[in-house]
């Protein structure tokens, strides 16, 4: 075991060092990112399959939260366990959020007078990302009449009724939609299964956690004024535990969510113009 642990250490720095380089240098956003880890992982290194892969990111595209970081963390789990998952999300995360806080520090510390194109700018690039995700989103999905129909649907509900127990029921009727009016056609391809990391048990206990926090953080938060860091923390978890589809669907809900207690709609929309500038999630 001892003889291991060199080893061991050796492979967690590895991973690491390539998730904080894909943090550097993975600019483009979810499905570029996605793009970017199957070079690195499947085709460079061949850490896992095609088939292998292609089950990971469909596994994290169904589940609610920001795949592509969702696919670097399982990942890291493979190739090292509950420390490999750490340090690839680590790597990952870490670049952008150095970025973002230098730039946040500076718009404080700068006369508004000097950031005022930058920032104004950066709005006007927000509105062309979730433009350009939302149209590039829809010529993938939207292929037969009857998705086209149901995302218009969808969007005139979503338009209707706001908040985030009404994204929720949009999101399953249209799961139960989309179940009867587009069924998957043919044998779902083979290929190599994933390992069973974690096992059951640990997989049940990580599920029962998930839904106690989610229970219990509001509770915990409620002890405590508004806009307090409980508070932070419970409308995170709750962004993360609830929203499907990744950033661009998760930025309504974020913008209702925060901008009446820690910001105006200027910060929030500069900082998400300047979230897109760099790389990493």
């Amino acid at each position: 075991m001892a003889a291991d642990r060199p080893a061991r250490w050796r492979n967690l720095a590895r991973l690491f060092g390539l998730f904080l380089y894909l943090g550097c240098t993975a600019f483009g956003g979810p499905a570029a990112h996605i793009g970017y880890f199957r070079r690195a992982v499947v085709s460079e290194r061949g850490w896992l399959s095609e088939a292998q892969y292609a089950d990971l990111v469909a596994l994290c595209q169904l589940m609610p939260g920001p795949a592509s970081s969702q696919v670097g963390i399982a990942v890291g789990l493979l190739r090292g366990g509950y420390a490999g998952a750490l340090l690839a999300w680590l790597g990952f995360t870490l670049p952008s959020a150095l970025l973002l806080g230098s730039l946040a520090y500076g718009l404080q510390q700068t006369p508004d007078a000097i950031w005022a194109g930058i920032v104004h700018g950066l709005k006007i690039v927000a509105v062309a990302v979730v433009a350009q995700a939302v149209w590039g989103m829809g010529r993938q999905f939207c292929r037969r009449p009857a998705a086209l129909g149901l995302m218009l649907a969808a969007a005139a509900a979503a338009l209707l009724f706001s908040g985030i127990t009404a994204q929720i029921g949009i999101m399953l009727a249209a799961s139960l939609a989309g179940w009867r009016l587009l069924p998957v056609r043919g044998a779902l391809p083979a290929g190599d299964t994933l390992p069973a990391v974690p096992g059951r048990r640990s997989a049940l206990g990580w599920l029962l956690l998930f839904g106690l926090l989610l229970v219990l953080l509001p509770w915990w938060a409620a002890q405590y004024p508004a806009g307090s860091l409980p508070a932070l923390a419970t409308v995170f978890y709750r962004t993360g535990a609830l929203v499907f589809g990744g950033g661009h669907v998760v930025l309504p809900l974020l913008e209702s969510q925060t901008v009446p207690l820690w910001l105006d709609t200027d910060a929030f929309l500069s900082g998400y113009g300047a979230a897109q500038a760099v790389p990493g999630p």
